[in-house]
């Protein structure tokens, strides 16, 4: 985690390790300094890796004023985060209504002080000039880049481990426990459609009980008996993380994910509250709001692994960009890593479940 949040912050492996160590008291800063400000007059905070500290963007004097009182560093915006909010709702009506072409992603981008629209390079049909023409009537508060890779879903019981279905694989998530006690497994919902039935290595695992997708990327499947549900995730090394809670990680800290292509990678938190269009094989598009954007390595087959920031369970693999034939994820290729992930707490607010901690 320290290696990525240096990679991607530029400040030395040692000032990373530190920030790492730090992050899990600073995130429930963030999250505390963001419930006390206004949306109306603030737009959301971050880490800074060089300084060590929570930013948080503010549209007034009065919150700048409150931000420092709270202990954090306030940053001078111009747009404040519930206008923010109503653009990224609005293109979410529009893709709804006019669809997105091969727009990629919609989001705020606290950091920008924008909402960022990812569009595919190169793109010159109707329905994506359409979007980004309607986006644009929206002025300085979108900003517009663009990707050249395809944005597609990554298609003992420990996270991050292999499960097979009707001859396709993903990832385990995490396992947790329903109010009568029964265990389960969450992954994503684009691995469970049609009530997929999971196994591992031959053995049975379950069959898919509840699952959302598009609009979410969530499922679950009860666990069989014989198999040990751990609050552990697989570093893929031989070891594991221990599972000890579910606490958000604020924008810039460093997360890593377990899947059963690319194994442990890590990278840290871009922003969260993204919409992401995703590509299907048959040239049709799934919606997928409310995810949250990593740096993480993911390629096809990771899709319902676990990510973690320390200690805590952070949600489940959904998507990320692909580049090239074989969908490569971008440090293979000298592009950026772009991972989408579920938060992990909607799933467990959804079904009622306890997480299993370790």
């Amino acid at each position: 985690a320290a290696e990525a949040l240096a990679r991607d912050s530029g400040v030395s492996p040692a000032v990373a390790r530190e920030r790492v160590a730090a992050q899990a008291a600073l995130s429930r800063t963030s999250a505390a300094v963001e419930a006390a400000l206004s949306p109306s007059s603030s737009a959301g905070s971050w880490l800074d890796a060089r300084t060590g500290t929570v930013t948080v963007a503010v549209t007034t004097a009065a919150a700048a004023a409150q931000a420092r009182a709270l202990g954090v560093t306030p940053q001078r915006v111009a747009h404040s985060g519930a206008e923010l909010s109503r653009v990224r709702q609005d293109l979410d009506g529009w893709a709804r209504t006019e669809g997105a072409g091969q727009v990629v992603s919609w989001g705020v981008d606290e950091q920008t002080n924008t909402v960022r629209v990812r569009t595919t390079a190169g793109a010159d049909d109707a329905t994506t000039a359409a979007f980004v023409r309607h986006a644009r009537r929206h002025g300085s508060k979108v900003a517009v880049t663009t990707t050249t890779a395809r944005v597609q879903p990554m298609a003992d019981l420990l996270g991050g481990q292999q499960i097979e279905f009707s001859g396709s694989v993903c990832s385990v998530g995490f396992t947790a426990r329903t109010a009568k006690g029964s265990p389960v497994m969450l992954t994503a919902g684009h691995c469970a459609e049609d009530y997929a039935t999971f196994s591992s290595g031959g053995t049975l695992i379950g069959t898919t009980t509840a699952y959302s997708f598009p609009g979410d990327d969530y499922a679950r499947a009860p666990i069989a008996a014989g198999w040990t549900p751990r609050g552990r995730v697989s570093t893929w090394d031989g070891g594991s993380v221990a599972v000890t809670g579910s606490a958000a990680a604020a924008v810039g800290a460093a997360i890593c994910k377990s899947g059963r292509t690319t194994g442990w990678t890590c990278g840290t938190v871009r922003a969260k509250n993204q919409t992401v269009s995703y590509s299907n094989a048959d040239g049709s598009t799934s919606v997928v709001s409310g995810l949250t954007e990593t740096s993480t390595c993911t390629e096809g087959g990771d899709s319902g692994g676990a990510n973690m920031s320390g200690t805590q369970a952070q949600g489940l693999t959904s998507g990320g960009a692909g580049y090239g034939g074989r969908g490569l994820c971008g440090e293979k290729v000298r592009q950026p890593n772009i991972s989408y992930i579920q938060p992990l707490g909607e799933a467990l607010r959804a079904y009622r479940l306890t997480l299993v901690t370790g």
